[in-house]
């Protein structure tokens, strides 16, 4: 089966691990369409090309780059006429023009088309935005949504396509894998965008009461985006000069390292009236390196870390300074969520699975026994 995926996502060189796996079913003949880099409010991610065996990884490319739903592709119908696919994955929420593109050029060639949600707030758009996933919803062929609460959501808006409930990408357990020694002092992470939603300011209120209570260790940041001179100001203000460190964006390749070395992992998302934690990839990657993860209780962080890690009220700064100063002087504890997290890691969220998972909804979709 003849299948091209458009996925701007795959920029990031450690997810390009799911295309190889996917790639290794002898039926799939893989094509995946990225842009030579995606720019957001929070930076620029250039192509990292890491993972290209078994499939075709092709740069195209993109009008209104940066832009979340008006981005397009103005080459895509010439290449789905060349390369004829039974289906086309639009790695896309059912709301922006690139999703509408690439469904339109599907319906020409008689191609099936399927799309990816993670959306997992029921929100209503304005037009042209709701007129077009309404006819997304009733013309495409299937989708995969990133979490139940993402499927939920389909369902509300009326969509009575077959749907998948699939992460988008998983974790590859050969590169994220625990380290052979704990660091020392104990460092604490926040990796991900700076913005509001995201709550770093949250850890670096919690670090500067560790301090205060006599705590050693230190707070690693990895990220970029418009919050930074912020955050990099409240540390400075909450006296953490010494103890924070900020490393911006780092290569996709080089994360497996940065988690290893953590002593905890913490994630503590906040939502606001747009915007709820629609998965938290890096609690997976975390998990799979053995490091312990703290949690908002915010939108899909409970579901992901399950019973391997700890969990706090969102914004109850109290509550993670607690979880933090327990695994700083719990032993036991943060070995026994080091195990647990590295076995749900294994056990659900491989990009092996998840390729398997995508490949088999393909072939329902086709109705390929």
């Amino acid at each position: 089966m003849r299948v091209l995926m458009i996925c701007k996502a795959c920029v990031v060189g450690t997810y390009q691990r799911k295309l190889e796996a996917m790639a290794q079913d002898a039926s799939l003949d893989l094509t995946v369409l990225v842009p030579s880099a995606w720019r957001d409010p929070s930076g620029v991610q250039p192509l990292e090309r890491a993972y290209t065996r078994g499939y075709a990884l092709k740069v195209v490319p993109m009008r209104l780059n940066g832009n979340f739903h008006l981005h397009w592709y103005p080459t895509l119908g010439q290449i789905v006429r060349a390369v004829r696919p039974d289906l086309i994955h639009i790695d896309e929420e059912p709301y922006n023009l690139a999703a509408w593109q690439a469904l339109w050029h599907a319906k020409r060639v008689g191609a099936k088309a399927l799309f990816f949600s993670w959306q997992n707030i029921l929100r209503r758009y304005p037009p042209p935005f709701s007129l077009g996933e309404a006819w997304l919803l009733r013309r495409a062929d299937g989708a995969i949504a990133g979490t139940q609460g993402a499927a939920d959501v389909l369902r509300a808006k009326g969509c009575r396509l077959p749907i998948a409930v699939i992460p988008q990408f998983g974790v590859d357990p050969e590169l994220f894998k625990p380290a052979a020694n704990q660091p020392e002092p104990p460092i604490f992470g926040f990796f991900g965008r700076l913005v509001p939603e995201k709550g770093a300011d949250l850890l670096l209120q919690a670090a500067a009461r560790l301090k205060g209570a006599g705590y050693t260790f230190r707070v690693r940041i990895v990220g970029q985006g418009a919050e930074r001179p912020k955050l990099e100001q409240l540390a400075e203000s909450l006296g953490l000069r010494e103890q924070v460190t900020f490393l911006g964006q780092v290569p996709s390749t080089h994360m497996p390292r940065l988690y290893a070395d953590l002593t905890a992992l913490v994630v503590p998302s906040r939502t606001l009236p747009n915007w709820k934690e629609q998965f938290g990839r890096v609690i997976v990657e975390a998990m799979a390196c053995g490091v312990p993860v703290i949690g908002a209780h915010s939108g899909a962080i409970p579901d992901v870390i399950g019973e391997s890690g700890l969990l706090f009220p969102e914004n109850d700064v109290d509550a993670l300074t607690a979880h933090m100063a327990r695994l700083l002087t719990d032993a036991e504890l943060r070995a026994s969520l080091a195990q647990r997290g590295r076995a749900r890691a294994l056990a659900r969220f491989t990009h092996a699975q998840i390729a398997a998972q995508t490949v088999a909804f393909y072939r329902t979709l086709l109705r390929e026994l």
